[in-house]
């Protein structure tokens, strides 16, 4: 069975609250769209990659899916790995949310600093 994540969301957001909801919630649906995506691209199932992190399906399951639970950047590395990825964490400048006299050079990358 298809998932069409488009259609999912149009009739969601006929639903009283569901913006707000969804948007508080963007940051944990991007990560998890990044996961499916980049298996889906190995072409591999949620067995292999489970295999290949040496844990259940059901925790591979549960990690592609939003929940109570957030991941540890051990277990994003471990799945990243298991797709044949490597694991990527950036901070980006967010505009409007800066403090008086400060820049966007604090999110910056890691490699100015290097020495």
């Amino acid at each position: 069975m298809n998932h069409d994540h488009e259609e999912f969301l149009q009739r969601a957001r006929r639903r009283k609250g569901f913006e707000d909801a969804y948007e508080r919630l963007e940051g944990e649906y991007a990560v998890i769209r990044e996961l499916i995506a980049a298996r889906i691209r190995a072409g591999l199932t949620q067995e292999v990659v489970a295999t290949r992190m040496g844990t259940t399906k059901s925790a591979v399951s549960r990690l592609e899916s939003a929940g109570r639970h957030s991941p540890s950047v051990s277990t994003l590395r471990k799945y990243a790995r298991a797709v044949g990825c490597e694991l990527e964490i950036r901070l980006r400048a967010m505009g409007a949310l800066h403090e008086p006299g400060t820049s966007a050079s604090a999110c910056e990358t890691a490699e100015d600093y290097k020495a």
